[in-house]
């Protein structure tokens, strides 16, 4: 087994002609492109999905490897997966021949290989340059071809980032300095979630709300804060590839994405100092200055310089746990601390807060200028509830976002109403650790 740490980036067909020059920079070996096609196998219930695996044959000059990448981590174009690859003397499927402790206890693996088949595949060429950059060597390739499930197909414009040897700090950090080629964007699908899109007919993406954020009962403050950025993030990242795939609707939900982590900036920023993450903030608010814009089209705001640096800076700042170096040991033991205490404090002092911004209320340019607290506080009620049953959260939250609801569709009649009810229900969480 390997630890396979990747940063992907999708290229428009212009960055790809420029990608040799701008490698050029640094000492490097050239490889030249060669072709790969990629058979990815699943059960008709998509059962190495659900256990988050993917197994597929590789094919290049004749020869074959099986592999299978098992349930790992991704942080924005960041990827972390276990693999494990078996080499072949023809393309034909024997999961017998992979450890078996990687399958889930009990699973029957002569059972499970005669329920597998071919789903989807990749054709591409693949050129290579191994790039030293400061002590580490890094693989960069350029796949250039398409994904195909049964009739439907896309184009496939990659450039991966593969970390060969030394320190994953050095792959983002040449990650820092290869986007200013334009042209990338980080991509958080792999070939083989594209796949799986296509084989269940490609249909449109959904915009989708920020979910509750769930998160293990005794996690840490500094899970809860790492849990709460990769979900905006994500978030993010997922309405980016909508609002590129032609639903409009979707760049409102970038823009939430952005509101989410600067929530959770201010969430969290009693305990992690300001100026360890000034610049990754100054990054951001450039970026929501520019989706301000309204002539903004998708592409030219996704693979904009801005927006790119903006996402390898936030993935950087979490993966490398980047606020450590600026805390005292006073910080650290409160990050340690219990996230769950930390939530009850802080749904708290959001309640109270509401309930102070909302009581008396009477006019409607006063609503209107308190909806974008009001979308603040109800964006950290996600991020911090997760602990709580789902119906109990929900159920408090329902009041709070049909006045929402009702100030963004500019209803002046029954707002006052509509604050009192969302003010009235009792707190879903342990009120500053005293019981209900």
């Amino acid at each position: 087994m390997t630890i396979e740490i990747e940063l992907k980036f999708i290229a428009t067909p212009q960055a790809a002609e420029k990608l040799a020059e701008k490698l050029a920079a640094w000492p490097h070996q050239h490889f030249a492109a060669r072709d790969l096609t990629n058979i990815y196998y699943e059960t008709d219930d998509n059962q190495l999905r659900r256990w988050d695996m993917g197994l597929r044959i590789r094919g290049v000059d004749q020869r074959y490897e099986m592999t299978l990448k098992a349930a790992g981590k991704t942080v924005g174009g960041l990827h972390q997966r276990p693999e494990y690859n078996v080499d072949l003397t023809e393309p034909q499927l024997d999961i017998a021949r992979l450890p078996t402790e990687i399958w889930p206890a009990g699973t029957d693996i002569t059972a499970l290989q005669s329920q597998l088949q071919p789903l989807f595949s990749t054709h591409f060429q693949r050129e290579t340059w191994l790039v030293e950059f400061g002590g580490s060597e890094i693989e960069v390739a350029f796949d250039r071809g398409e994904v195909t499930a049964g009739e439907l197909s896309e184009p496939l414009y990659e450039v991966e980032l593969e970390l060969k040897s030394g320190q994953r700090d050095d792959l983002l950090k040449f990650a820092d300095a290869l986007i200013a080629l334009g042209g990338l964007r980080l991509g958080s699908l792999s070939k083989a979630a594209r796949g799986y899109q296509l084989a269940q007919g490609n249909l449109p993406r959904p915009v989708r709300a920020l979910p509750l954020q769930k998160i293990a009962a005794k996690a840490s403050v500094e899970q809860g804060m790492i849990n709460a950025m990769t979900a905006a993030l994500t978030h993010w990242q997922y309405h980016e590839e909508v609002w590129l795939r032609g639903n409009k609707n979707a760049k409102a939900s970038v823009i939430e994405a952005l509101e989410t982590l600067r929530q959770a900036f201010s969430l969290f920023g009693a305990l992690v100092p300001r100026k360890a993450s000034s610049d990754l903030r100054q990054k951001l608010t450039r970026l929501e200055e520019m989706l301000a814009d309204e002539e903004n089209n998708a592409e030219a705001a996704c693979f904009s310089l801005t927006s790119v640096e903006a996402q390898l800076a936030l993935t950087h700042w979490l993966v490398e746990s980047q606020w450590q170096n600026w805390l005292d040991d006073k910080s650290r033991s409160k990050l340690q601390g219990s996230f769950k205490r930390f939530s009850d404090i802080m749904l708290s002092r959001i309640a109270a807060d509401l309930r102070e911004t909302f009581d008396g209320v009477q006019l409607f340019n006063e609503f209107q200028d308190k909806a974008t607290r009001l979308n603040r506080q109800l964006l950290a009620v996600n991020l911090l509830a997760g602990a709580y049953p789902a119906e109990d959260v929900n159920s408090w939250l329902e009041g709070w976002q049909e006045l929402q609801h009702a100030i963004r569709e500019k209803q002046e009649r029954g707002l006052i109403h509509l604050a009192n009810l969302a003010i009235r229900p009792a707190p879903f969480w342990l009120n500053s650790g005293i019981k209900r």
